[in-house]
């Protein structure tokens, strides 16, 4: 009996079971996995320094290439910079490379973030991006037509470079293709900059070994932003200092300046044409020679700039049809030569050290009025009649 009721309790319990489900464990925390990185976008070299203006860069000036003074020295072309008062601009000029094999990828503003920013130059196996600017001479927009090396020197492409072949012996001469819109823009990007983007060649030669501007660059650069002249507030984007044959070489024979510049201050100073009859000259000459305004400078001369009447000693002007007057000064037609080289007014004795003014000039050193000599007294010669009369009587 025992057993058929523990057998009925069995079977009772095991009809009756409840079957027991556990939970399933908690998932595993979810760890953060970084996408994989973009391509890389174009960087700007390494020893670019950035300078940033909230208003445009002037256009280019426009401006003839000095002649390159020696065999090794390569042309940098000019370019505006900034300082807390504005732009002033950076004439371009011949210099040295810091090695053999290097080319200069000159510096440039673009367009970024709503400012303008500066791109510094740099020396490089190759020319890298420099925003599509047309400096000229070489220079289009992309690259470089200017030279190459060959070997250890530096060939000149005489079609875009000015060099004197009788100095420059490696040269060669080969057309070069613009096909960037030739214009004076001077900058990237933004409203009326120029359109072009880094090339795969470029962007190669932006991760290449660089090497910052030579220590006569940085001369150059704090010589140019020193000189109120070059601001582009005083000379209306027509610098007359506009390149250099030599860096810092802003005085030197061979400087040019801009078309359309007018005199620097220094070369006022040196020697500016006065006309003759004008208030605050010293002894009345025309110091310095008469030069006409919005001309390139002229090789060799000072005031840059400028360009004097040929054929006359000294550069000075002279009247048409005066004969020759000894330093280069004007005077007035009609008159003959003067002690001094002094312009006197028409009709006016010439007075020495002293300048004969129109009546009423201000800041004139008058000429003294000379007091009439008194006539000498002329013997009284018998008239022919009386010695008639004589001889009758």
């Amino acid at each position: 009996m025992a057993g058929v009721a523990l057998a009925l309790s069995a079977a009772t319990l095991g009809g009756c079971a409840v079957r027991v489900v556990a939970p399933p464990p908690p998932p595993p925390p979810r760890v953060y996995v970084r996408p994989p990185p973009p391509p890389p976008a174009y960087v700007e070299p390494a020893v670019d320094v950035e300078v940033q203006a909230n208003e445009a860069p002037p256009p280019l000036p426009d401006y003839e290439q000095p002649r390159c003074p020696e065999e090794g020295y390569m042309w940098t072309p000019g370019y505006w910079h900034w300082s807390g008062g504005g732009y002033y601009w950076v004439p371009g000029t011949w210099v040295q490379p810091p090695r053999v094999g290097v080319l200069w990828t000159p510096a440039y503003w673009g367009f970024v973030g709503g400012v303008y920013a500066f791109h510094g130059g740099y020396w490089g196996p190759h020319v890298g991006y420099y925003g599509g600017v047309n400096y000229g001479y070489g220079y289009i927009g992309v690259g470089f037509a200017g030279g190459r090396w060959q070997g250890n020197s530096f060939a000149y492409n005489r079609s875009v470079n000015n060099v004197n072949v009788t100095n420059i012996h490696n040269t060669y001469n080969e057309t070069v293709i613009n096909n960037v819109t030739i214009n004076k823009v001077s900058y990237n990007g933004g409203p009326g900059g120029t359109a072009a983007t880094p090339t795969p060649q470029e962007k190669a030669a932006a991760v290449e070994p660089h090497v910052p501007p030579t220590a006569m660059q940085h001369q150059h650069v704090q010589e140019a932003a020193k000189n109120p002249a070059l601001a582009a507030r005083t000379n209306g984007g027509h610098p007359a200092i506009a390149a250099t044959p030599r860096p810092a070489a802003f005085n030197a024979p061979g400087v040019v300046g801009a078309h359309g510049a007018a005199m620097t201050p220094a070369a006022a100073a040196a020697g500016a044409a006065h006309t003759p009859g004008q208030p605050g000259q010293q002894n009345g000459a025309a110091t310095g020679a008469a030069r006409t305004p919005g001309q390139p400078g002229q090789p060799g001369q000072s005031g840059q700039g400028f360009v004097r009447t040929p054929g006359q000693p000294n550069g000075a002007a002279r009247t048409q049809g005066q004969p020759g007057q000894p330093n280069g000064v004007a005077r007035a037609q009609g008159q003959p030569g003067q002690p001094n080289a002094v312009a006197h007014a028409q009709g006016q004795p010439g007075q020495p050290n002293a300048t004969a003014h129109p009546q009423g000039q201000p800041g004139q050193t008058a000429a003294k009025p000379q007091p009439p000599k008194p006539a000498k007294p002329q013997p009284q010669r018998p008239k022919p009649e009386d010695k008639k009369g004589e001889r009758e009587k």
